[in-house]
């Protein structure tokens, strides 16, 4: 399914030896698909991504299932993959939902917040400052449990409602969620409106605030087509964590315009031509998304996984007699 040798590594100066992939297709991939997903496939889907080689595989969240129906399995699911030696982080929204977690021995949650009121009010029915009360005894408890806590934060760079986010807006969330116990904080580009500049500019305010880019992860959405031009300029701070999403399933089901994750295969595919450590086998990852893309009947959205997964792919790669009119 791949081409020896390709894509030809080419290092490139002052980016990171080694990158850790946030694997985040088995939950926010999946949680806004309209079918429900049979339990036995996202098991099944964990496990494959596990052995393509990804060391952190997102599995689910202990949300209500009200508000994602598509993840109300939680409790089912995870006791299927909690073998597996990786990290199986989980979201949790509330206290109850790190009860649940943590009684099937999860180990590493994460809570989601917001750097803009609409979209706290959509997603959690409360304002920012709230949503950040609501977490304080979350993320205590967990680190009390000796659980590492992820703060995600959406709409870091735009709001379909709001528009432009205020970088000194972005800044003092992270550094509340920072402040009150996360050791990770993921900087989510909902809608897919960042550009390079932007990412940057981000970055540098936050260590100028005292947030260590070594707490920083990074999560784009490729609406507009710059989630991978983004990573770059990322990896060019010295990020070194990146969320994706295998075959660039998902979206967000409370932001409407939120559309696809950054594809992990095309990630996988530009990491590989810098000649960045991943730990991932290319292969199996196009054929575990290939497989899911059979499951959820449609093809897979990303770049890398079609290119790869063609079914005349071999056969393009030999060498041909030119024909009439290649000649000419």
């Amino acid at each position: 399914m791949t081409v020896q040798g390709l894509p030809m590594a080419v290092p490139a100066a002052n980016l990171p030896a080694r990158v850790r992939i946030h694997e985040v297709g088995a939950r926010d991939g999946l949680q806004n698909e309209k079918t429900t997903v049979p339990t036995a496939v996202k098991a099944e889907f964990i496990r494959r991504l596990a052995a393509a080689g990804l060391t952190t595989i997102e599995a689910t969240s202990f949300v209500h299932p009200k508000w994602v129906p598509q993840l109300a399995d939680a409790e089912a699911l995870f006791p299927q993959v909690s073998d597996l030696p990786v990290r199986l982080p989980v979201l949790v929204p509330n206290e109850r939902g790190l009860d649940r977690a943590l009684a099937l021995g999860a180990r590493q949650v994460a809570v989601f917040a917001s750097a803009t009121e609409s979209f706290a009010k959509a997603n959690l029915n409360r304002t920012v400052d709230e949503a950040l009360a609501m977490f304080e005894p979350v993320v205590s408890r967990a680190k009390a449990a000796d659980a590492s806590v992820r703060g995600y934060l959406s709409m870091c760079f735009g709001d379909p409602w709001e528009g432009p986010v205020p970088v000194g807006q972005v800044v003092r969330v992270c550094r509340a969620l920072l402040d009150m116990g996360c050791d990770e904080l993921s900087l989510g580009d909902t809608i897919g409106v960042a550009t390079p500049g932007h990412v940057r500019r981000l970055l540098t305010e936050l260590n100028e605030t005292d947030v260590p880019t070594s707490t920083l992860a990074v999560h784009f959405h490729d609406t507009y087509g710059q989630a991978l031009a983004n990573t770059y300029a990322a990896l060019e701070h010295g990020v070194t964590t990146v969320d994706a999403s295998a075959g660039g399933l998902g979206g967000c089901p409370f932001a409407k315009s939120a559309t696809g994750n950054l594809a992990t295969e095309d990630l996988v595919w530009m990491l590989q031509g810098l000649g960045i450590e991943t730990g991932v086998d290319l292969g199996s990852l196009v054929a575990t998304s290939t497989w899911m893309a059979d499951q959820l009947g449609r093809p897979s959205p990303s770049r890398t996984v079609r290119a790869l997964s063609h079914k005349d792919s071999a056969e393009s790669t030999e060498p041909t007699e030119p024909t009439e009119s290649q000649e000419q």
